[in-house]
């Protein structure tokens, strides 16, 4: 059985679209997969729209995003795991590619990522740079992970010291247990940190963050673009719908 796992905080607009695309990429398969939805700390009606979409639905309140994605994992039945973030589509494609990774003898693995248009020029080239870099050195995007359960046991799970680079981390720790595998098969994800954040915040964020990472890494406080106040923007559409700057 395949569980997925998505976390979510305050996450209403977005965490429908999420589930129907989780729902539709594993409509061949869905008798063997197990959806679970946590809810951490939402004050919004996530958990209300998980649940009409036919998610399971935990509730933690942690607002930490590896605490809650191991919450995920302690509650889910599947002997296989695939960590999705709540602003993210999958395609069959893809899950089809990691279950395949799975049947090779991968104990887990990331994909490509691709932002939700419309996007500026550059960032579509730092996007397709980015997707080369991860396959290079083998980096998993929190927005889609997946692995055995054995092996993520053995890795110890998402690390709870860290409020942000978990999957990178976690990613690292599979590698210890064996094969990780990098997918072509992109999903895609929101960019609404680029949009909904004024460039003046990112920068301020970036210098902090890479005057002290380690620090950073382990302070909630100093990580408003994950855990301050939610911001959502208007739908965008996935690539190749409008490619204009």
């Amino acid at each position: 059985m395949l569980s997925i796992i998505i976390p979510a905080h305050d996450e209403a607009p977005v965490i429908g679209a999420t589930l129907d695309a989780i729902f539709a990429a594993t409509h061949a398969r869905r008798a063997d997969v197990d959806v679970i939805v946590v809810d951490d700390a939402s004050t919004d009606a996530t958990a209300a729209i998980a649940r009409d979409r036919g998610a399971r639905v935990i509730r933690v309140e942690v607002r930490h995003i590896a605490g809650a994605r191991n919450a995920g994992a302690a509650a889910a039945m599947g002997d296989r795991l695939l960590f999705v973030d709540a602003d993210t589509l999958v395609s069959a494609q893809a899950v089809d590619a990691a279950m395949h990774a799975l049947d090779s003898g991968a104990v887990g693995g990331g994909t490509a990522v691709r932002f939700m248009r419309p996007l500026p020029l550059r960032v579509r080239v730092l996007e397709s740079a980015s997707i080369v870099a991860f396959r290079i050195f083998g980096v998993t995007p929190g927005c889609f992970i997946f692995c055995t359960r054995a092996a993520f046991t053995a890795a110890g799970g998402f690390d709870e010291g860290l409020f942000v680079a978990e999957d990178v981390a976690l990613g690292r720790a599979l590698a210890r247990q064996g094969r990780v595998a990098i997918l072509r098969e992109p999903v895609v994800t929101s960019a609404r940190k680029l949009h909904t954040y004024s460039l003046g915040e990112k920068l301020r964020f970036s210098l902090r963050f890479l005057l002290a990472p380690r620090r950073a890494a382990r302070t909630r406080d100093a990580l408003p673009l994950w855990y301050g106040p939610r911001r959502h923007e208007p739908p965008a559409r996935p690539p190749g719908s409008d490619d204009r700057p």
